[in-house]
């Protein structure tokens, strides 16, 4: 199978020009045919000798793969699948809004961590991503251009990947490649502490950390990470740094009514994160199959929100998006799954 150019450094691309007798320079076309021009094709780059070309694409492809389908929403937010290596398929999410245009990208087919209220992990693990497969998903999608922010929320655990997804990121974010601010990022995990120190020392990315209830007992029956890397010890952690004002720590926190919304909670919660400038974000559940777990009414998040912001925490409530296109992680992969497993 041809080896992706996409996500190649200057230095791997110099490397490959001189394995063809190619010039150094040729490196720097190369590479601004990916990162600058974003074509398709190695046939495209037409500085480049014939002769080259035609020897780059016995062994090379530009890594840009098209999406296989896509799910539009009455709202605008358009759902894509992409391929990924043997067999296996991955999601992204554009979700347009009014002054910025968001891009939810996956990092891993399937998941490992096994959450109760998450559909990709009902897939079970199927592999991590390469920063090639990573990258495709913005590359590669039709409204490239008009991305404004960048999230690692969709499938997979990025951390359990995390040499794949930091080199995603350089590319992102060096001169040399794509050029975006990491302040435009935003990576998510549930908080795996080796690989939590080594994301905050090697990236300026933001964090989201998956939260969903301050208490033990009930995030160990929601999340099974929490038996290895309790809440308390991601916190701890996190409370070592000393960010800068433009990095933002940020808790995802899935409302599921008569479970983790009632005043106790926003007691706890308050006394977990004293200390720590971060804030919350407030998400609506959208029901999964198999799953007895059910958003509370607006009335109450709204009152949950007020309550938190009363303890002094900035919170938000996140828009629900892309409802009747089956928006939750996981659906339309799992659904591409099944289907070729009755073809």
């Amino acid at each position: 199978m041809p080896e992706k150019l996409l996500g190649k450094t200057p230095e791997e691309l110099a490397e490959i020009a001189g394995r063809f007798g190619l010039p150094r320079y040729a490196a720097g076309q190369i590479a601004d045919w990916i990162y600058r021009k974003k074509v398709r094709s190695i046939d495209d780059m037409t500085n480049l000798p014939a002769k080259a070309r035609k020897e780059l694409l016995a062994l090379y492809e530009t890594g840009a793969q098209a999406p296989l389908k896509v799910q539009v929403s009455a709202d605008g937010t358009k759902k894509y699948l992409y391929a990924a290596a043997e067999g296996r398929y991955v999601e992204a999410a554009y979700i347009p809004d009014k002054d910025r245009s968001t891009l939810c990208l996956s990092s891993q087919a399937g998941c490992r961590m096994g959450c109760l209220f998450c559909m990709t992990g009902k897939q079970g693990f199927q592999g991590n991503l390469s920063a090639a497969e990573i990258l495709n998903q913005w590359y590669s999608l039709p409204e490239r251009d008009k991305v404004t922010n960048i999230v690692y929320m969709g499938m997979g655990e990025p951390l359990d990947n995390l040499e794949e997804v930091l080199h995603s990121l350089t590319v992102f974010t060096s001169s040399w490649g794509f050029g975006m601010s990491p302040r435009r990022i935003t990576v998510s995990t549930i908080g795996i502490l080796p690989k939590l120190h080594e994301f905050m020392e090697r990236s300026e990315a933001h964090l989201a950390i998956s939260l969903h209830t301050p208490f033990d007992e009930e995030r160990i029956k929601l999340m099974p990470v929490q038996k290895a890397y309790p809440i308390r010890e991601v916190i701890g952690e996190l409370k070592k740094y000393r960010l800068s004002r433009q990095r933002r720590i940020s808790f995802e926190y899935i409302l599921f009514r008569g479970l983790n919304d009632t005043p106790a909670h926003v007691k706890e919660l308050a006394r977990l994160l004293n200390g720590l400038r971060c804030r919350i974000n407030l998400i609506r559940f959208h029901s999964i199959p198999g799953v007895p777990l059910e958003s509370p009414d607006e009335e109450s998040i709204l009152r949950f929100r007020d309550a938190l912001t009363g303890k002094g925490i900035f919170t938000t409530v996140r828009v629900s998006r892309g409802q009747d296109i089956a928006a939750a992680c996981g659906l339309l992969s799992t659904r591409e799954l099944a289907s070729r497993k009755q073809a």
